[in-house]
């Protein structure tokens, strides 16, 4: 009987194996449950998330692309860009542009290089208009004063006329004849400039770099300062730039050209079917988000079911057609998504009455554009807020924050499992090392049990001679 019991035909390590899985199989299994079920609510409550956050974000691209509101446009191009305004335009203008806005450009003495040096003293901007050889000094603007030094060459001169914050750029030109000193000025009559110098005693080079519009070489004058011309809708309008913000209203332009005598048009763009299809894509995205809502809280199926965010952004969609977007719209203006036409069914789900919808858009076509705009206030700031609430990580009740709770729970999840992990490998290891105990005692006893069977043989032997 001992010996049946012997380590060769018993497998220590396997029952080890098997004894210590089931002592903790149960504790185990319960652990692993739970993170199963706790890693599908974080996955159906992300997708919920995303769905919002790709829903705002896909409005505000197609709200920055402009087509969704009363866009200009120009007939000639090469004339003028054109753009938004700050309100909506409508009917047409016309656009006549003699002049556009310039800075003025002058070329210092010539020398050498760039590395020649130009003296010591003060190199002076003086600021104001140049008409010819008349000067009208800005006495609203202070002259820029520059300290030149002996180690100064026309490089480091430029260096420091860029570095004065004093609105003109310079650069070293080098030609056939050696290199200058090239200035230019802000764009605007009023930017136009002299240079006055004061030499240190001995040093008579900075004195050539002096130019007025009475005393100076014409031929260092590139282009004189001018303010740009234009005629908009019959009115001549100058401009000390050549991009005009808010030119009428919902009209910005960049002047790119001149077109004296040839006016072109600018005409205003009907956003009507632009709105109607985006309206169309808002309420399917909202179906896709309702639906899957739906399938993520089924009290039988479902993997949210009583949960908070999900609670929330249910309440979130069913408002959402009373929701007021703009709350700066003055009286008679549309003002909420169900003026847009938006409907909530009695299921839960979205649709669009284009009749509505029609409706306000041919009473308040500035009312409607306006709601379609990357402002403080609109259909895009409305949906871009939700899906900030949703994603909200401190706040428990959203999606966000229930998302980082059930994290928080996982990661406490995964100690406990790491935890009865390292409990039943601490078991198995004992069992291993008392079953090899256990062995060392049998084999011993089996030792001693041959060693009496070989006597008792021994003995029965003697007798029997």
């Amino acid at each position: 009987m001992l010996a049946s019991l012997g380590s060769s035909t018993i497998n220590t390590s396997g029952l080890a194996e098997q004894l210590s899985a089931a002592q903790f199989a149960s504790r185990i299994d319960a652990v692993t449950a739970k993170q199963d079920k706790i890693t599908t609510q974080i996955s159906a409550a992300s997708t919920l998330k995303s769905m919002m956050s790709t829903l705002a974000s896909s409005l505000g691209t197609r709200v920055r692309e402009g087509d969704l509101a009363v866009t200009p446009v120009i007939t000639n191009a090469s004339v003028a860009t054109v753009s938004k305004g700050t309100l909506s335009g409508s009917g047409t203008s016309t656009l006549e542009v003699t002049a556009l806005a310039k800075g003025q450009t002058l070329t210092g003495p010539t020398l050498a290089a760039s590395t020649s040096a130009v003296g010591a003293g003060t190199f002076t901007l003086r600021f104001g208009t140049v008409s010819g050889t008349s000067f009208s000094a800005d006495t609203s603007r202070a002259q820029v004063d520059i300290a030149v030094t002996s180690s100064d060459t026309l490089g480091t001169l430029a260096q420091k006329i860029n570095a004065s914050g004093a609105g003109v750029s310079a650069y070293v030109a080098t030609g056939a004849n050696g290199a200058q000193l090239v200035l230019r000025g802000a764009d605007g009559a009023a930017n136009g400039f002299q240079i006055e110098t004061t030499p240190d005693a001995g040093y008579t080079t900075l004195a050539a770099f002096n130019w007025s519009a009475a005393t100076g070489a014409a031929s260092q004058l590139k282009s004189t300062a001018t303010d740009a011309a234009y005629v908009l809708d019959g009115v001549a309008r100058t401009s000390t730039s050549n991009t005009i913000t808010d030119a009428a209203p919902g009209l910005t332009l960049k002047l790119t050209g001149t077109n004296a005598g040839s006016p072109t048009t600018i005409s205003y763009s009907d956003p009507a079917s632009a709105v109607q299809t985006a309206m169309n894509d808002l309420v399917e995205a909202l179906n896709q988000i309702v639906t899957q809502l739906n399938s993520d809280t089924d009290r039988h199926t479902g993997s949210l079911t009583n949960n908070a965010g999900a609670r929330a952004l249910r309440q979130m969609l069913s408002s959402l057609s009373s929701r007021v977007v703009m709350p700066n719209a003055t009286p008679g203006q549309p003002s909420t998504l169900g003026d847009l036409g938006l409907k909530i069914n009695r299921n839960g789900t979205f649709a669009l009455d284009s009749a509505v919808l029609n409706k306000t858009m041919t009473a308040s076509p500035d009312g409607t554009a306006a709601m379609f705009t990357n402002g403080l206030y609109g259909v895009y700031a409305t949906f871009d807020s939700m899906a900030r609430s949703v994603s909200s990580v401190s706040d428990p009740g959203s999606l966000g924050g229930v998302i980082t709770a059930l994290g928080t729970r996982q990661t406490s999840l995964t100690e406990q499992l790491s935890d009865l992990q390292t409990k039943q490998e601490t078991l198995r290891t004992q069992l291993v090392s008392r079953y090899a105990q256990l062995a060392s005692r049998v084999s011993s006893s089996q030792s001693t049990l041959s060693f009496l069977q070989a006597q008792i043989t021994a003995w029965n032997g003697k007798s029997g001679n």
